[in-house]
């Protein structure tokens, strides 16, 4: 996400659920994303493999303020370590709070 926001055009994330994986697709044009979910039956699967479960358009900033506050309620609700006991990896405050701060820079009027 943090990618889009600084103006990447395409991003991906991957959550593994072994043997199943689902993979994010953000494509962003001006100020909008389009997001699409594939759902692969293997993670190294090419995505003319997967089924696309779910696809959206949303602007940058309402996609941006989501990821930040689904983030911090899972932060709030597992903490970080819980967050480690329950997926395996460790909580991505790093990356979160880099989100964070670009976003803040690069809003909108009408958004903040």
């Amino acid at each position: 996400m943090t990618r889009l926001v600084a103006g990447e055009t395409e991003s991906r994330a991957q959550f593994e659920a072994e043997p199943t994986a689902y993979r994010w697709i953000f494509y962003r044009e001006g100020v909008d994303a389009w997001i699409r979910v594939l759902q692969l039956r293997h993670g190294s699967d090419h995505d003319n493999r997967g089924t696309e479960i779910w696809s959206s358009q949303l602007g940058i900033d309402q996609l941006a303020r989501t990821m930040i506050r689904c983030f911090d309620e899972v932060a709030q609700t597992y903490g970080e370590s819980g967050y480690r006991g329950k997926w395996g990896e460790h909580f991505p405050r790093t990356e979160l709070e880099a989100l964070r701060r670009l976003w803040g820079t690069h809003q909108h009027p009408q958004t903040t």
